[in-house]
């Protein structure tokens, strides 16, 4: 402010104050990104270099006005995300996966791998995550499914989340995680570290990329190894994407009940087939019944999430994962939402995307497990809906989660 008025440079006081603004956040910042970190409505930055920037407000992506000097400031405000966790980027090393410290996760790419400049993408957590209460409320999931998976985390149910890129794996975890009582001990395993438990006895840990010399590298692999001597009652993978998935697989088989992780598919039997690929990454000579007996007895439910395309995430999917029929895993659905038929779209005033999360009246096979571990749930939980209030809302909340079943 000095300098412009000793310059005595023709500006108004909104220009003087911008301008001012834009050189603070340059400096103590991330730059022309600050506005849109600070603007709760914006979920996901894209920065397609220095001079087209999109974000993303409501599940519709939109182009700013907003652009960086040139490649040389850009590359600054990257290389000021990455390097305080321990991070670098450079030709030699032209790929990072990093956070913010309010966890929102970084990707970032700079040539000679990004053609049109350096590319930078950053999808923004809520400062206060959202709980199942929210999830309810945004219509990601019934009252009634909420009311369940909140059990099974408590019966010490193995759980995988399933969905697309950007479909809200992570905030569902987040969600559900919040159920495990705070007497356990939970040890977290992520690249980058992004989940927010709330519990007391946590243990973060995260992988750690290979130095400059291409040495030190600690994958997740070597990680979920490690978490096992460390006397976790839970174990949380934040995504199983690769050879770790077979050391996941051997925890949750040996004792390790209650764990928790996430996986890219589109449909519950997707999932499946997935695990199956990512257990051969890992370099071992099994026969795929083997491998697929081994899942079988590992995961007992699935919860299926997708991003539709007005923009909404909606869980579409709890499926139990039962045991092997010939060569199959047999699977049932518990909840599922289906798409309205003609007849029930009819009258109302816009097109509903996706029926409302429903019991389909089948009882799961675990509730004997679930039982063991202090949770029951009465047995009227799996019969229709239609004679459920708490089905049409407002019958679940974090503070009276335990109605309905003991522990």
């Amino acid at each position: 402010m000095e300098q412009l008025a000793l310059d005595r440079t023709p500006l108004t006081r909104e220009e003087r104050r911008k301008l001012v603004r834009e050189i603070a956040d340059d400096i103590l910042g991330y730059g022309p990104l600050e506005p849109y970190l600070r603007d709760s409505n914006v979920t996901e930055i894209m920065v397609n270099g220095p001079n087209q920037v999109y974000v993303e407000r409501s599940g519709k992506l939109e182009i700013t006005n907003t652009s960086f000097l040139d490649d040389a400031h850009l590359l600054r405000i990257i290389d000021k995300i990455v390097s305080p966790i321990g991070r670098r980027i450079d030709e030699s090393s032209p790929m990072v996966d990093a956070r913010l410290p309010d966890g929102s996760r970084v990707n970032a790419i700079i040539p000679p791998l990004a053609l049109r400049g350096p590319t930078l993408t950053i999808r923004k957590f809520s400062r206060d995550p959202y709980t199942m209460d929210d999830l309810i409320t945004f219509g990601t999931l019934s009252p009634r499914a909420a009311h369940f998976l909140s059990a099974c985390v408590r019966g010490k149910l193995n759980i995988l989340i399933s969905g697309g890129t950007g479909s809200g794996k992570t905030t569902t975890l987040n969600a559900v995680s919040a159920f495990i009582p705070n007497d356990e001990r939970i040890v977290t395993i992520e690249d980058a570290a992004e989940l927010q438990l709330q519990q007391e006895h946590v243990v973060a840990l995260e992988s750690r990329p290979p130095n400059i010399e291409g040495q030190g590298e600690i994958r997740i692999r070597e990680l979920v190894r490690n978490s096992l001597r460390m006397r976790p009652d839970r174990i949380i993978v934040g995504e199983v994407r690769g050879a770790e998935t077979l050391d996941m697989l051997q925890a949750m088989n040996t004792g390790h009940e209650g764990s928790l992780t996430t996986i890219h598919a589109n449909t519950p039997r997707d999932a499946l087939a997935r695990l199956e690929t990512l257990v051969l990454t890992a370099g071992v000579d099994l026969p795929l019944r083997a491998i697929r007996e081994q899942i079988a007895a590992a995961f007992d439910l699935i919860v299926q999430i997708s991003r539709l395309v007005d923009g909404s995430r909606r869980v579409t999917h709890i499926t139990e994962a039962l045991r092997m029929e010939g060569d199959t895993i047999t699977l049932q659905d518990v909840f599922i939402a289906r798409p309205p038929d003609e007849e029930t779209s009819q009258g109302t005033k816009a097109l509903r995307l996706l029926g409302p999360l429903s019991c389909t009246g089948l009882k799961p096979h675990f509730l004997d497990k679930m039982a063991t571990n202090g949770v029951v749930l009465p047995a009227a939980f799996f019969e229709n809906e239609e004679d459920d209030p708490s089905a049409r809302g407002g019958g679940f909340t974090t503070a009276n989660f335990g109605r309905g079943f003991r522990r």
